[in-house]
């Protein structure tokens, strides 16, 4: 008879436990007539169980902690398949490093990413681990809540839709509107961009690259108003644009037209190169100078040239 007692009292609980209830163990003896022992005892059996069960088919995982602001015990659901503690600290790391929100957005996104794919026993140590930086976090200057027009022009990307901006320019801070075939957003030092193809003939005479099969580059954050058309446009599969093929040659995210380049370098690590510049392939080295060339696209590359000084002559 007591044997059958514990069992509906384990049932019970594990039940309770399972539909999100916070358990107490004063509470429980009270309700079966058992002490309190007793019903840790339960608990600790239904813990094991879960220990011993560790994974189920979906990637879940469950354990039985304790609640110190409840007071009593509970069911924490895991998931094998998040975030471990080191890969979340990596990715708030760079996206503190990235500096791509406001003050207010990064906060939010850093509290979600914590919340959500760390275990509760290690989120405070986590926290500590970028309350500095996050303490100094630097917003970019212009202080655009932007996310949903990256959102929007996501959809657009994913429906092949038309849409039309209205973007200020950097050159002269003029407003411009645009119809264009969005192509793909793209991230690179401190902000998102559209990679777009502008539909207008007559827009296009005044772009270096308007006959090129590329697209033109433009900054979320300065698009201020941006409509989804109902257009849409075809593209054949094997015509697709290939945005990871195009970041691999494009610097700072400026246009221009596809070029091969060939530099010598004479720096200290020929790895920063290979990694800044992805298309690079070293010809030779002699006595530590690498002779090496690369495909990319636009002007961005004159920028990197003249930012490494004597380590780089193009030849």
């Amino acid at each position: 008879m007591e044997n059958n007692s514990k069992i509906a009292r384990i049932l019970d609980l594990y039940t309770k436990f399972q539909n999100g209830e916070i358990v107490q163990k004063s509470g429980e003896a009270d309700r079966y007539g058992v002490d309190e022992r007793s019903i840790r005892r339960d608990i600790d059996d239904i813990r094991k169980y879960f220990d011993r069960d560790t994974v189920s088919g979906s990637g879940t995982s469950y354990r039985v902690i304790y609640d110190r602001d409840e007071k009593g015990y509970r069911l924490e659901r895991l998931y094998e398949k998040k975030l471990t503690n080191a890969e979340i600290l990596a990715v708030c790391k760079i996206l503190l490093d990235g500096r791509a929100f406001t003050k207010q957005q990064m906060d939010a996104i850093l509290h979600k990413l914590i919340d959500c794919c760390v275990p509760e026993c290690n989120r405070r140590l986590v926290q500590k681990l970028i309350a500095n930086e996050q303490y100094h976090y630097i917003e970019p200057q212009h202080k655009e809540e932007f996310l949903d027009r990256l959102w929007t022009v996501g959809q657009a990307i994913h429906n092949h839709q038309y849409i039309e901006i209205c973007y200020g320019r950097l050159k002269d801070k003029k407003m411009v509107t645009r119809k264009l075939k969005p192509a793909a957003i793209m991230f690179s030092e401190f902000y998102f961009y559209l990679a777009a193809f502008i539909e207008s003939e007559s827009t296009r005479k005044g772009f270096e690259n308007a006959e090129d099969a590329y697209p033109t580059i433009y900054r979320i954050d300065r698009i201020r108003n941006i409509t989804i058309l109902n257009e849409s446009f075809y593209i054949p599969y094997r015509d697709r644009f290939e945005e990871g093929e195009f970041r691999k040659r494009v610097q700072f995210m400026f246009g221009g037209r596809l070029q091969h380049i060939k530099f010598k370098y004479s720096g200290v690590s020929v790895e920063a190169v290979l990694d800044r510049l992805p298309t690079a392939k070293v010809l030779s080295e002699e006595d530590g100078v690498y002779t090496i060339s690369a495909e990319v696209f636009g002007k961005g590359i004159d920028m990197w040239i003249r930012s490494q000084g004597d380590a780089v002559e193009l030849l």
